[in-house]
């Protein structure tokens, strides 16, 4: 059974599940928004059982995780959340690790891979090359892609702060279903989640990570450099499986188009489910996992 145990880094106290043998090879899942920890409750165990040290930590914002001075810029932005999990390896002694996640741990995953190589022995990326090209974010997009990301727009008003301050969870219910066609939840299973939507800093990290991406909100000063060279779309250089769910709303067509972005070895893998891949598929989470892990193994990472 998964430990919740905290994390001291410089910034936060990140809570984190922590399951499988201490000298396992380590693995870190990152989840998306609005989801928790508990979208790898199916994925956990069979890593666990492959030998692997499983880290799950809830992103800051959720769960039990928290800044540690009431000063800290709640930044959403790609290149806080992708420190946060360097940050984290750093607390836990862990020279490098596989990365994986989706949605948010997705992006986190990517740009941590990008920037920070070295410490990332392989990477998994639901949604292909997930570093979001803010530039071009910051410019319509085809209507269709527009009005699925409804709650984008609503989220740069103040009437979408409120929105999100008091209606948390029906309005991260209806993504749940919105994102997730044919997949089925029961009450006590968002519920077990949404209660991460209770920290107190969800609603300030949420509003910011949407507003900086539209360029309605300026980033932590502090990141500015890593998010210029996030602007320039750098390669990640790590061994790399991407995975597209091909029921998912948000990404009609599906990333195999990004197989340029990855200058290592790389494969990418269509499943026939939503957004939340980990909980739909959680056997074909932990098998790219697990392929990845045995290519790093074998020393048949490169190109």
């Amino acid at each position: 059974m998964s430990t919740l145990k905290t994390a001291r880094t410089e910034t936060l106290d990140i809570a984190y599940l922590d399951e499988g043998p201490a000298a396992g090879w380590p693995i870190v899942l990152a989840h998306g928004f609005p989801y928790d920890v508990h979208a790898y409750d199916e994925v956990v165990p069979r890593l666990a059982q492959a030998g692997a040290r499983v880290i799950v930590p809830y992103l800051r914002g959720f769960g039990p995780t928290r800044f540690r001075s009431a000063d800290t810029m709640r930044s959403g932005q790609q290149a806080a959340l992708a420190r946060d999990l360097i940050d984290l390896l750093d607390a836990l002694g862990i020279p490098s690790a596989i990365l994986a996640g989706y949605d948010w741990g997705g992006c986190a995953s990517c740009v941590a891979s990008a920037l920070w190589p070295e410490r990332v022995t392989g990477l998994v990326s639901y949604a292909g090359y997930d570093i979001i090209d803010v530039d071009r974010l910051r410019r319509a997009l085809p209507p269709a892609s527009e009005l699925v990301s409804w709650y984008q727009h609503l989220f740069q008003s103040e009437r979408g702060r409120e929105c999100l301050t008091d209606h948390r969870r029906a309005l991260c219910r209806i993504l749940w279903e919105q994102w997730s066609p044919g997949w089925t939840f029961d009450d006590a299973t968002f519920e077990r989640t949404a209660r991460s939507f209770d920290n107190p800093d969800f609603v300030d990290v949420v509003i910011h990570c949407y507003r900086f991406c539209f360029g309605h909100a300026t980033g932590d000063r502090a990141l500015a450099s890593l998010e210029e060279r996030l602007a320039q779309r750098p390669p990640i250089r790590v061994p790399t499986i991407t995975l597209d769910g091909t029921r998912d709303p948000l990404k009609p067509g599906g990333t195999a188009s990004h197989a340029d972005m990855f200058a290592a070895r790389h494969e990418h893998r269509s499943v026939d489910c939503g957004h939340n891949f980990p909980w739909e598929a959680p056997h074909k989470f932990a098998e790219a996992i697990l392929t990845v892990r045995s290519w790093t193994a074998r020393g048949t990472a490169s190109a």
